[in-house]
């Protein structure tokens, strides 16, 4: 499934070095480690994610969670299309049912993933085997294969285990924007000894370190790795961005060329940049910042404080 076929990626994904003089006036070196080249349609981590999670399904119809905008319903949607496995929608928001489709949810739709919209009590309370199961039986879908929100769960650690190797002796710092955690403790658990990672939290409530944590037992049985959570620079919440960090991220694009998407890797550059002024980094730290994703066309959905990415 992965080294031939729709989903075949381009691994390892390159690692790009930009010059910036925020980072090179204090010794540092930036790299871009380009996840979001893996694959034209599952960009960056959600393919080291799903693709385990496809594996394990061998095939069956596929039935997971997000909100209106959420990155993983797409990949999600896409990788069902190209693979030819049905696909459920479970999307935050029983409001939205009566509306027209977003352009997000639009593509999912394209994709062929029935979309099944729920009110936010019964959404957060979605991993509660009951509250599961009865989504299950109002979606048709009893017998299918549960990828969680986000796509993080001991598989999809597993799969990213291999993001840390393919960084290991390169930098002495990675760095990733964190939703729901996978990404980071896969990471981590991959990075050689000496080598520490680092997750920038892309939502506030302080939580996700315990999150990582949890993943990571599942995965391996125990915590793995040196790494950290960085609560800071959320910019108000999941799916909010500020006018600061919009021009911080206009300012990158120009600086180097590079598109920057806004929810994610827009807030972990600029996480980087501030511990880099901060003196967070010793002279001569190589960091690299894991690009997980690219550009959506339209704006994100409107969040609420107590709502997780999707």
């Amino acid at each position: 499934m992965t080294s031939t076929g729709p989903l075949a990626p381009r691994l390892p994904s390159p690692l790009q070095e930009v010059r910036d003089g925020r980072f090179a006036r204090r010794g540092l070196r930036l790299l871009l480690k380009r996840d979001d080249l893996i694959h034209p349609e599952l960009i960056g981590n959600k393919w080291r994610k799903l693709v385990p999670n496809l594996a394990a399904s061998r095939g069956r119809e596929l039935v997971t969670f997000g909100g209106a905008y959420s990155n993983h319903l797409r990949a999600t949607a896409a990788a069902g299309r190209l693979l030819g496995v049905p696909t459920v929608g479970v999307v935050r928001g029983q409001e939205l049912a009566d509306r027209p489709l977003n352009p997000s949810l639009a593509r999912c739709a394209a994709d062929g993933m029935r979309l099944h919209f729920v009110d936010r009590s019964t959404y957060r309370r979605k991993s509660e085997p009951e509250t599961l199961a009865a989504l299950l039986r109002a979606c048709g879908a009893e017998d299918a294969y549960v990828v969680p929100e986000g796509g993080s769960n001991a598989e999809a650690v597993r799969g990213c285990v291999a993001l840390g190797e393919e960084l290991c002796g390169r930098a002495g710092t990675v760095a990733v924007a964190c939703g729901t955690g996978g990404t980071l403790a896969g990471l981590a658990a991959g990075l050689a000894s000496g080598q520490r990672a680092l997750g920038i939290a892309v939502l506030r409530g302080g939580f996700l370190a315990d999150d990582v944590q949890r993943l990571q037992e599942r995965a391996f049985g125990a915590r793995t790795g040196t790494w950290s959570v960085d609560d800071r620079f959320h910019c108000g919440g999941y799916a909010r961005t500020t006018p600061e960090l919009e021009a911080f991220a206009g300012d990158f694009e120009q600086r180097h060329g590079l598109p920057v998407e806004r929810l994610y890797v827009a807030k972990l550059l600029l996480g980087l940049v501030t511990l880099a002024e901060e003196g967070a980094f010793a002279r001569g730290t190589a960091i690299a910042a894991v690009v997980t994703g690219r550009p959506f066309p339209e704006p994100a959905e409107p969040p609420l404080p107590e709502g997780r990415p999707g």
